[in-house]
This record gives C-alpha cells, sequence and structure tokens, in this order.
C-alpha cells in the first residue's frame, strides 16, 4: 500500500529516470493524477501539462467505468458495453461528462495553456486504473497527435488491465498489479479528493518553474 500519491509518484519517478535526458512531458490525468504527474515531472526535469479525459459512470454506481470520453466528445466504449446499458444511457452520460470537461479546460488554461505532445516522449500518469477505461481514451487521444514515444506511469492497476495498455503504449510502468483489485483507493492509505484549485496550483507553479529555469539559462549564456 501506498501512503499516498506523492509516495506512488516517488516510487514511480525512480523508475522513469531514464527519460530524465530527454525533458519529457508528463501529462496527468485529472484530478488523481496531476499531484503525481507534478512530482515526476520535478524529478525527470520535464513540462507538467494534462490530459482530459472522464470516465462514463455505470447507473448507480458512478466509481466504476464502462467507458471515457474527451474533451472532444469522443466516446471510448466497446459495443458491448453500448449495447448492455443502452446506447441512449451512453451519449447522454458522455456529454455531461464532456461539458465537464470543458468548463476544466476553461479553467486550467490560464494557468498552464495546452502543451504540443507531437515529437516529444509523452508520460501519461494516474493513481491508478480498475478497467482501464479512462487511461486507455488518454492514450489514444495523445496517440493522435504524435508524440515521439508514449509511456504510461501507473500507481495501481489488475494484470489485465496491464496487458491490454501494453498494446496502447510503448512502455507502461505500474507499480502495484494484483489481479485482487476492488477500487483503486484500497491501494492508497491517504486517497483525499484532489481539487481543482489544488490542479490549478500545481499547472501554474510548473509555469513558474519553467520561466525561472529557462531565464536561468539565458542568463548563464550571456
Amino acid at each position: 500500500m501506498f501512503r499516498d500519491r506523492i509516495d506512488a509518484a516517488r516510487q514511480l519517478a525512480e523508475r522513469l529516470r531514464a527519460l530524465a535526458p530527454e525533458r519529457p512531458l508528463i501529462l496527468g490525468v485529472p484530478r488523481g493524477g496531476v499531484p503525481m504527474a507534478s512530482v515526476i515531472a520535478r524529478t525527470l526535469g520535464g513540462d507538467l501539462d494534462v490530459v482530459l479525459v472522464r470516465k462514463i459512470p455505470a447507473p448507480r454506481n458512478p466509481e466504476y467505468a464502462i467507458g471515457a470520453v474527451n474533451e472532444d466528445g469522443e466516446v471510448s466504449a466497446s459495443p458491448h458495453t453500448i449495447a448492455h446499458y443502452g446506447d441512449q444511457y451512453v451519449q447522454r452520460a458522455a456529454r455531461q461528462e464532456a461539458e465537464m470537461l470543458r468548463h476544466r479546460r476553461a479553467q486550467y488554461t490560464p494557468a498552464r495553456p495546452p502543451l504540443d505532445p507531437a515529437g516529444r516522449v509523452v508520460v501519461v500518469v494516474d493513481d491508478g486504473s480498475a478497467t482501464g477505461a479512462t487511461i486507455k481514451a488518454a492514450l489514444k487521444i495523445v496517440r493522435q497527435r504524435q508524440p515521439a514515444r508514449l509511456v504510461v506511469a501507473l500507481g495501481a492497476a489488475p494484470p489485465d488491465v496491464v496487458r491490454a495498455l501494453k498494446a496502447l503504449a510503448d512502455e507502461v510502468h505500474c507499480v502495484i498489479v494484483t489481479p485482487d483489485f476492488g477500487a483503486v483507493g484500497q491501494f492508497y492509505a491517504d486517497f483525499r479528493q484532489v481539487s481543482d484549485d489544488e490542479v490549478i496550483a500545481l499547472l501554474r507553479d510548473s509555469v513558474q518553474a519553467s520561466r525561472e529555469e529557462g531565464g536561468g539559462r539565458q542568463e548563464g549564456a550571456e
């Protein structure tokens, strides 16, 4: 069990140290993945940003993902899932979640205008994944933007999710891989909710740190 997300992020950062010379782009999945992505970005000397996707929750079970949607409204769900829950429900829930993503983008952009993944080593980070739905949608949208290399970093996931992610990413790093998987929170002693204000503060701090580092390099060159 991890103490908290920071503990998980530090363990992942150790596994990812070989990427440091690439100054990778670290994309956190809001909201829980962003504090972890912040730690990894600082450790590797990379840039911090977010990839906006949300799970489509099952009826009467908001913690269980039956699919996911990105901020463009593109739905990722299997035909079996859509048939089981009904296309009307899936599309309605997807529209609601996509509206939330557009709201988040409007909140986050003043703190961190989106960075382009094209041609970069990109690491997508989340605290864990029970079904793989959200992280798969995140990988799909990032892959479309043509990164040089696409890496996944997760705190915890079941073996079948890890296997599925290996088909979508160039590397998959997951600290806890176990079939005994009920929910992501079971692997964290402290799994408190992360607020939008915390995400915005982390993004703003990352931008400021990049500016200061860039200014320092420029002054040194002069």
